[in-house]
């Protein structure tokens, strides 16, 4: 058994019922929520390890309440992975945008969910390494989960903090997108490489004019982290 628990929200009772059935049969236990208030008083109340989230919901839908979520403290490390009909790119992309941390377009099969799951709940564990890392005046504590700038705290995201860690420990280094998504990751093979550019900038935007500079592009081949200009 996995002893994770995970919230389903969706305002569709069936689909809510179908997902709980395959997802207790995989050993996990099940929360459900019909809309995004009450969504949130389970998450508040119980603290899921993992939010499956649909996007089109009455009255707040799913992407608000993502957003919402990802606002919160208490709620901020959860990953959530949205359902959806909406399969273009660009809704994707709204959707990371929005905090999700992966996206399965209706339909899917209970074992791709599954999957998609386990891969999430893998890649958002924290690394071990507990050793704080300065650079520049960018502090990293993976003790602490906390990242600071010139002493400065800053709110970032698990999946930053994650990707800024392997940045910070594997310096002056050209990595692809690819490669990127085998070391943060956890080579997923559910997640397009397109996420890894959404969250590059959303570390740049969290770092800020102090050390946005340190994470660059690199033409060609994908990113790397460098004091060198």
């Amino acid at each position: 058994m996995t002893s994770k628990t995970v919230l389903i929200v969706d305002d569709e009772a069936p689909i809510r019922e179908m997902l709980a059935v395959a997802l207790e049969m995989a050993g996990y236990d099940c929360l459900e929520a019909e809309n995004a208030k009450n969504a949130h008083a389970l998450v508040i109340d119980h603290q899921p390890d993992i939010i499956l989230l649909d996007w089109m919901m009455p009255e707040v839908s799913g992407l608000e309440l993502a957003r919402r979520l990802k606002r919160e403290t208490l709620s901020a490390e959860i990953p959530i992975i949205m359902l959806t009909a909406r399969g273009e790119e660009d809704n994707k992309i709204q959707g990371l945008e929005a905090g999700a941390d992966d996206y399965i377009t209706k339909p899917f099969s209970p074992r791709e969910l599954v999957a998609r799951i386990k891969a999430v709940l893998r890649r958002t564990a924290v690394a071990g390494n507990d050793d704080s890392i300065e650079v520049e005046g960018l502090c990293l504590d993976p003790s602490s989960q906390r990242v600071t700038s010139n002493g400065t705290p800053l709110d970032i995201g698990p999946t930053e903090f994650r990707l800024l860690q392997f940045f910070m420990t594997h310096p002056e280094r050209a990595y692809t997108r690819g490669q990127l998504l085998d070391q943060v990751w956890g080579g997923n093979v559910y997640v397009e490489e397109r996420t890894v550019d959404v969250h590059i900038r959303r570390l740049r935007l969290t770092l800020g004019e102090a050390h946005r500079h340190l994470v660059q592009t690199v033409r060609g081949t994908g990113y790397r982290f460098s004091t060198k200009v």
